[in-house]
């Protein structure tokens, strides 16, 4: 790519799929690069997870934890297993940003197959209508149960589920009284898992067997469920739980609170949630048109996506390595850019705990509240991790994404020895295209150069590669995306 033309469409290629994926390899820019920019937008949200994407028998033979699913930590490794290895980069980023919104703990749970089977429920649901999702979300029994709905009963009413419906997951601090909390709690009475006592017991005492988890499933109980009229953000009636989402999701309100939610994840980092009641948007203008791509569609999430990605203020230059990565996403991209995890794999264990040690416990979120992300998510122990991992991983010649980017620098050579500031450049180029500040360049360039030109033909050129491709990882500007 030699023209000023093409080096645009390369970055602003690459910034899209850094925010609707993990990063591309270049070999996954290439197959993009192919299309229109529209046209990759529109493959990207029309891919979904095929039905055997993962070898699920290999997990069973190799990993039985992982199968069981007894514990967070197995639950995680699964889950990173999926992000590095799908093709189906944004429907998997989107359970990602759901996790982040609708946060949901295994450590209350007791066994994480509950939290994996919501995330499961947002792949199905997540790029659809927001109505749908949370209705289910709803009638999921990971948030039945972490939000204590099944002490949700018309004689005693539970507000938790009431309460974070609206602050949390749709609405935001400010647009409902505490009077509408109370209704909508009454509105969802009844909504329960089955036997909620004996499930519960059932459960505790499975915690010492190595198999058979109890698989929780919703019940709706009439008889248990309020029947009286509610007021709930100004109407009246016999509501029930379908009701009130109903009311919810056509609120301005909501359309509002979730386009901020997607710009900060999709675009730049926002203020911390608990703040947006009272600091208006980073771009208030993007917000009402996402909000807007929101109630025109009926609440379609794919219509708000297709709004953002093909938006002015998404393509500009502005936003791009305008956000912090997550830990997760850092550790998924950087073990995409190494290549397929094949099982037998610790690989997935040590990703899912650098995670955690970086301050994003997969499937273990801090709070009801979820991760707040941007700034917070560096700080000196943190980086020291991401530094870490990412060399760890990057660190040999043999794995199949690290040959791909030797042979690819070798192709660029013409066989003939390559000077070392080529070389740096080529790597920058291939990993990002990745904009770096001068002085990081310098160094890049200082420490290369002492091997001298890159000759091919010794076997010692392929780990200066590794070596400089382990540089690169641990600079700050690969923090961001």
């Amino acid at each position: 790519m030699t023209t000023v033309q093409s080096k645009q469409d390369v970055a602003l290629m690459a910034h899209l799929l850094r925010r609707a994926g993990f990063g591309a390899t270049a070999k996954e820019l290439d197959h993009y690069l192919d299309m229109s920019y529209e046209e990759a937008v529109e493959e990207l949200l029309s891919t979904r997870p095929a039905p055997n994407e993962l070898p699920t028998d290999l997990i069973r033979r190799y990993h039985v934890d992982q199968s069981d699913l007894r514990n967070g930590q197995a639950a995680g490794a699964q889950w990173v297993y999926r992000m590095v290895n799908t093709d189906a980069v944004l429907p998997e980023k989107m359970c990602l940003f759901w996790h982040r919104v609708f946060a949901t703990g295994s450590n209350k749970l007791i066994q994480a197959r509950m939290v994996t089977n919501q995330v499961d429920m947002f792949r199905e649901y997540g790029m659809g209508s927001f109505r749908d999702l949370l209705v289910q979300l709803s009638r999921d029994p990971a948030m039945l149960m972490w939000l204590d709905n099944q002490d949700n009963h018309k004689e005693s009413i539970n507000e938790n589920y009431g309460r974070e419906i609206l602050e949390l997951f749709s609405m935001g601090v400010g647009n409902y009284t505490e009077d509408d909390i109370k209704e909508c709690s009454r509105a969802f009475t009844g909504w329960r898992v089955v036997n909620p006592d004996y499930m519960s017991i059932k459960m505790r005492n499975n915690t010492a067997r190595p198999y058979g988890y109890i698989a929780w499933q919703f019940e709706y109980d009439d008889d248990d469920h309020d029947h009286e009229d509610k007021q709930f953000l100004g109407e009246v009636g016999d509501f029930n739980g379908e009701d009130v989402v109903d009311i919810i999701c056509k609120q301005p309100a909501t359309a509002r609170f979730i386009a901020r939610h997607l710009y900060h994840f999709f675009v730049a980092d926002e203020l911390p949630v608990p703040q947006w009641p009272h600091f208006e948007p980073r771009d208030p203008e993007a917000i009402e048109i996402m909000a807007q791509a929101y109630l025109d569609s009926d609440y379609d999430i794919a219509a708000v996506l297709r709004a953002m990605f093909n938006s002015d203020f998404f393509k500009a230059e502005a936003s791009r390595f305008a956000r912090i990565k997550s830990p997760a996403e850092m550790v998924v991209g950087t073990l995409r850019i190494a290549g397929p995890i094949s099982l037998p794999s610790t690989d997935t264990y040590a990703a899912a705990g650098a995670c955690a040690a970086m301050g994003q416990g997969l499937l273990n979120p801090t709070s009801v509240e979820g991760w707040q992300g941007g700034s917070e998510w560096i700080n000196t122990g943190s980086y020291v991790q991401r530094v870490n991992f990412a060399s760890l991983v990057l660190n040999s010649p043999d794995k199949s994404g690290i040959r791909a980017i030797i042979e690819r620098i070798q192709d660029m050579s013409g066989g003939q020895p390559m000077p070392a500031e080529r070389v740096v450049d080529a790597v920058l180029d291939i990993l990002g295209p990745l904009p770096v500040l001068d002085s990081t360049r310098d160094g890049l360039v200082e420490y290369a150069s002492k091997w001298g030109d890159f000759d091919f033909s010794d076997p010692q050129s392929e780990q200066h590669i590794v070596t400089l491709i382990q540089l690169v990882v641990t600079t700050q500007e690969y923090q961001l995306a």
